[in-house]
């Protein structure tokens, strides 16, 4: 294992104590991260990386992917998008993420997820709370931390509180509640999405029920994403999965496509009408529709198939779907990307507040909240929004702007 502090006097002094992905340009930053480190599996060979972007009151939050082909770099883009998420959203926590290159459908990943884990303890028992992402699924990072006796993947923040055992309790009692398209912990990144989607669309002025939508990606995020707009009244012209993109121009039944969906995310052909067109995968960049939502892997969009885009605006509900160069040909044709740190960031923000006791178990209020939050990020953004002023991206960007957060106090 190597450990390799950067920087560490720019930040807090005293705290520290499944599918095929083009290649990845080296991600620029304003300054290096916190620390990396890199860590390999000495059954299968298998090689992890945890970075921690910034670290804020000691503190810092980010899933943990796994996939074939995880590189370092990708890893510390993504801790990046991670401390642009909590200072958009003002959390009182930095951004941190953790990577492994592994095949998450090999029998033997989740041995290799726990054996990271354990690697990782010192971070996860005190700075790093992690969550699921790429490959990764909640329930399954929640059986490692119970293997380790950590109870749940926050477990870094609720062992903060006076009342570890009551906040666990309120904690898993927030994630469980059933609000409508699921288990609130589960759908509530893709309600975010969908609100993102939704704001947009309002400032465009344009009618909900006229707006069509291809989606990415059919896991929590756009699966999620996908069952919001339907519900909403958005034409949900086409959805892809790991298999294939399914295509109807004049809207799929979304609820029937995911209830079919296995454990990998796939939607059951044999449910699929015969009526819907069954295309690549990688058909739905083309899609032409109002609304593109990648859902589903970094660096989908990139400068090779940019040019394929019909849509009119991107919401981004993967993290880092788009390459920079990609979204610089996307703003020159006046195509409007709303950054996956925006769009994408409701679950971490709405996790924080549940930490912190601003929501509860009532998905009402859970909704109601981050909606009122991405109605007005999103708008801000797009009111005023000229191609030529550059990349949404780039008037959105709060990492190089001071803040103080408030204290970092767990109930």
């Amino acid at each position: 294992m190597t450990l390799t502090p950067m920087d560490p006097t720019a930040l807090d002094p005293s705290a520290l104590e499944s599918l095929p992905v083009p290649d990845q340009p080296t991600p620029s930053r304003h300054r290096p991260p916190y620390l990396r480190i890199e860590w390999v599996d000495e059954v299968t060979g298998a090689v992890g990386y945890l970075v921690v972007d910034s670290l804020v009151q000691g503190m810092a939050t980010g899933g943990t992917r796994m996939r074939a082909g995880c590189t370092i770099d990708e890893v510390a883009d993504l801790a990046r998008g991670m401390s642009n998420k909590t200072a958009a959203f003002d959390l009182p926590v930095g951004g941190a993420k953790g990577g492994i290159d592994f095949d998450p459908k090999d029998p033997r990943a989740l041995d290799v997820l726990t054996r990271y884990c354990e690697a990782m303890s010192p971070f996860l028992d005190q700075h790093w709370v992690t969550a699921e992402d790429l490959g990764v699924s909640q329930e399954t990072i929640d059986t490692v931390f119970e293997r380790l006796g950590m109870r749940q993947s926050y477990h870094a923040a609720i062992e903060r509180s006076p009342d570890p055992t009551a906040t666990a309790d309120r904690v898993m009692a927030g994630l469980h509640a059933h609000a409508p398209g699921g288990l609130l912990g589960d759908v509530i990144g893709g309600y975010g999405v969908a609100q993102a989607c939704l704001a947009a669309t309002r400032v465009n002025g344009k009618s909900v029920t006229e707006t069509s939508v291809a989606v990415q990606g059919v896991g929590t995020m756009g699966g999620g994403a996908a069952f919001y707009l339907h519900e909403a009244g958005m034409r949900v012209v086409a959805l892809a999965d790991a298999v294939g993109t399914l295509y109807d121009a004049d809207g799929l039944d979304v609820p029937l496509l995911l209830a079919s969906r296995n454990r990998y995310g796939e939607i059951d052909r044999a449910v699929v009408p015969a009526r819907v067109a069954q295309l690549s995968r990688d058909a739905v960049i083309g899609t032409r529709c109002d609304i593109l939502v990648p859902a589903a892997v970094s660096y989908a969009i990139t400068a090779t198939n940019a040019a394929d885009v019909e849509a009119d605006l991107i919401v981004e509900a993967a993290n880092a779907p788009t390459t920079v160069d990609a979204e610089l040909d996307l703003t020159a044709r006046g195509i409007a990307v709303i950054p996956d740190f925006i769009a994408n960031a409701g679950a971490v923000a709405w996790a924080w507040w549940l930490l912190l006791e601003y929501v509860g178990d009532d998905y009402r209020d859970s909704f109601r909240t981050l909606g009122a939050q991405m109605d007005a990020k999103v708008s801000s953004l797009l009111r005023d929004w000229q191609p030529s002023s550059g990349p949404i991206r780039w008037a959105a960007d709060v990492s190089s702007t001071a803040r103080t957060p408030a204290p970092l106090v767990i109930p």
